[in-house]
């Protein structure tokens, strides 16, 4: 492995202030823990930040005092550190002036947070709905972050070349997924980004199949799909194997799933609309006779979240731009036949895009 450069988190607080006008509120309450950890680098389980026009106040229990205090020092965060175990409502109340039109994550507070925060935490307070002030900064990914992301595609394409000839000996699903992780995780990585699907056969027809105890047989197509996790950061990868020798719509069905997702894969650079992607993707699946069996969306984000924006879909409104990591995944699902998608993860360039999953496209078992 390479030396990864550093991710880039100083800076990230006063690029989120510059949103808060535009958002119509003064201050912003960050409580989605990812968020957190993108604006300042704390990497533990407890933590609130408030995020005003001029400082920020982050609050932590004390299990996180002093891993708080070195994280944040060390990715050049500067924010007020507090560690309460009970006064966490009395400190960000003091800190919300009379008036104020406080932010808060829409889709990350609860009814309940929100009932919590008006009536008793900040009763002299306008409280707004956000939605995606983060987020969209964490779209465009820094060279640090893309490094990790390329080290977590890297370990992923070295461990399934490892394992990928277990296929031949006939493991359950189970087996071969326990394995594929374990690898992952020997290899470097710090976990998994995901539960490892491996489906096969008839559970191939099932997108978010949970591995089982099948045994895969001769005849089976066989779809994994699984992350490695590195710093954080995660990867994204399917491959579809043919285990013995695959029937003629087996055969077809590979070689649509192949061609649609280089369509749509070709397509991804700076400026393009996602949907587009997604479309050029259904394109080739439906002249082939099979759209109302590619059930899902053709790509999402990838970083911190294993799903994040932007998405790549049907409905989606997103342009790309360099930075952005997303993957291309078309399948097909067919009942009587089993299942075929093929998922790379690439990273918007200046000029297009490179795939950073490399593991060969190829349904033979045996090929390289």
């Amino acid at each position: 492995m390479s030396e990864l450069r550093p991710v880039q988190t100083a800076g990230r607080l006063d690029r989120l202030r510059v949103l808060l006008d535009g958002a119509q509120v003064d201050a912003l309450l960050v409580t989605h823990l990812t968020n957190i950890a993108y604006l300042t680098g704390f990497t533990g389980s407890a933590a609130l930040l408030l995020v005003t026009p001029d400082n920020a106040l982050f609050v932590t229990d004390g299990r996180y005092g002093a891993q708080s205090a070195a994280q944040l020092s060390a990715a050049g965060v500067g924010a007020r550190i507090e560690v309460a175990n009970e006064q966490q409502k009395e400190l960000l109340s003091a800190s919300v002036s009379d008036g104020w039109r406080l932010g808060l994550e829409a889709e990350h507070v609860t009814w309940a947070d929100h009932g919590r925060y008006s009536g008793e935490w900040f009763p002299t307070a306008t409280l707004s709905a956000t939605v995606g002030l983060v987020e969209g900064l964490r779209e465009t990914k820094d060279p640090g972050e893309i490094d990790r992301i390329r080290e977590a595609c890297r370990i992923a394409d070295a461990a399934f070349a490892a394992v990928r000839p277990m296929l031949a000996d006939g493991p359950t699903e189970q087996e071969f997924g326990l394995e594929l992780d374990t690898t992952m995780r020997r290899l470097g990585a710090a976990d998994v980004s995901f539960e490892t699907i491996v489906a096969s056969g008839p559970n191939g027809a099932r997108p978010h199949h949970r591995p089982a105890q099948r045994t895969v047989v001769d005849g089976d197509l066989v779809v994994v799909d699984f992350g490695a996790l590195v710093d954080q950061y995660h990867s994204d990868m399917t491959r579809t194997v043919q285990v013995g020798a695959a029937s003629e719509t087996q055969h077809r069905m590979y070689e649509v799933v192949r061609a649609a997702q280089a369509a749509g894969a070709a397509l991804v650079a700076p400026g393009v609309t996602a949907k587009s992607i997604d479309e050029a993707c259904r394109e080739v699946i439906a002249e082939a006779g099979w759209a109302d069996f590619f059930t899902h969306g053709t790509g999402h984000g990838v970083g911190l979240d294993i799903h994040e924006a932007p998405r790549v879909g049907t409905t989606s409104t997103a342009t790309l731009a360099p930075g952005h990591v997303v993957t291309v995944e078309p399948g097909v699902y067919l009942a009587d036949h089993g299942g075929v998608r093929i998922e790379d993860t690439l990273v918007v360039t200046e000029s297009g895009a490179e795939a950073l999953t490399l593991s060969p496209k190829t349904a033979s078992l045996t090929a390289a």
